[in-house]
């Protein structure tokens, strides 16, 4: 939720809990929760030098599924913690394994600035059903190369985020940017847009399907049980959808804010979510679309590696990036923003486009996402 507008909502009732005081208020930043960030800078072994940068990848509801196995061959195997899925939104594991796909590609480039070629197994024990399993994603072997050539987009990694705030309207989106977030477009094609008419019909559909999912009980429980309000809570589970900071903290000891509230379409804790992905929706200033020619596992994995480089490609030229792909899940309800979506952009069948983002400039800076420490991801071999 955008601070601004649900401040704006809740409105006086902040008057009665000033006395909440400025010592508290200046300590609600999850600092523990961010450390893991910091953490890959300084890492001085090669492979969890790689690891510790891969594990800040964008990823569903901030889940974090990957498990990771670090085997005595030098390899480490990467599996998917099956407790960690979202069965009411993503049904097959689609967006899921998008995530392990924007894993591996952050590992090959952090991998590439150590000198080191990642070699990358996808299903080497076999290619999973509808559902992942518990057989590997993939496979990885860490070989030293010398002249290695190093990617340019390792310095984004750190700065990465998803801006899920309103951007500035009156600043838009030069069409020279889209050409350049779409030029790795192989296996994967990117498209994208600016142009008015479309970017109207796609900024109406995107709310449309964010309603879908708002106004389904089972796909927004799914959210809600993943809501982390306040500090204590996302350092004790740095994961899912973080609300942090001092107004939600503060919001949370007043008992003006708690998932009840969030879960109640009546409460204004919920209609506050509502107008500020409203107000979100509507001042996306471009937007960029991942086709593949099928839905494959593999192209699947592609999807997420070829998002994530566009992403990284918009944080160097200080593009605000947020992936607003309701509109491609695949419960029933999202069925006919699904295949609006399609018609809009012009993929047929059997083509699938895999993931939507919108584009802008940030109006307030983003703090990077709370993340798991890499050592509470690593199993024995």
């Amino acid at each position: 939720m955008q601070r601004r507008t649900l401040l704006k909502v809740i409105g006086g009732s902040l008057v009665a809990i000033a006395g909440a005081g400025t010592a508290f208020l200046s300590t609600r930043d999850p600092a523990a929760a961010r450390a893991p960030w910091a953490a890959a800078a300084t890492e001085a072994d090669p492979r969890l030098f790689v690891l510790r940068h891969a594990i800040l990848a964008p990823n569903p509801h901030n889940r974090q599924p990957w498990v990771i196995a670090l085997e005595a061959n030098g390899q480490a195997s990467v599996y998917c913690d099956l407790d960690r899925r979202l069965p009411e939104t993503d049904p097959f594991d689609r967006q899921i394994l998008i995530g392990f796909g924007c894993f591996l590609e952050m590992a090959a480039i952090a991998a590439a600035e150590k000198g080191i070629r990642l070699g990358i197994e996808a299903f080497p024990e076999g290619e999973p059903g509808e559902r992942l399993d518990a057989r590997p994603v993939a496979r990885l072997t860490f070989t030293a190369e010398a002249a290695m050539p190093k990617n340019p987009l390792f310095g984004q990694i750190r700065h990465r985020r998803s801006v899920k705030e309103a951007f500035d309207a009156s600043k838009p989106v030069p069409r020279e940017t889209i050409t350049a977030l779409s030029s790795a477009a192989t296996p994967i094609a990117v498209s994208g847009s600016v142009e008015p008419v479309l970017l109207g019909d796609l900024r109406k559909l995107t709310w449309d399907a964010w309603a879908a999912e708002a106004e389904n009980t089972a796909t927004w429980m799914e959210s809600v049980n993943l809501m982390r309000i306040g500090r204590a809570e996302i350092e004790a589970n740095p994961d899912g959808i973080d609300l942090g900071g001092p107004l939600f903290d503060t919001l949370k000891l007043a008992g003006l804010l708690d998932r009840a509230q969030l879960a109640d379409r009546s409460t204004q804790a919920y209609k506050g979510g509502e107008e500020s992905y409203r107000e979100i929706m509507a001042t996306s200033m471009g937007f960029l679309w991942w086709t593949s020619t099928g839905n494959s596992r593999r192209e699947q994995l592609e999807a997420g590696r070829s998002f994530v480089r566009s992403h990284l490609q918009a944080t160097a030229l200080g593009i605000g990036f947020h992936p607003v792909s309701q509109c491609l899940q695949e419960f029933a309800d999202m069925k006919p923003h699904f295949d609006r979506v399609h018609a809009l952009l012009g993929v047929d069948s059997p083509g699938r486009i895999q993931m939507l983002a919108r584009l802008g400039h940030a109006t307030v800076p983003v703090p990077p996402a709370p993340r798991w420490p890499l050592e509470t991801k690593l199993k024995a071999a």
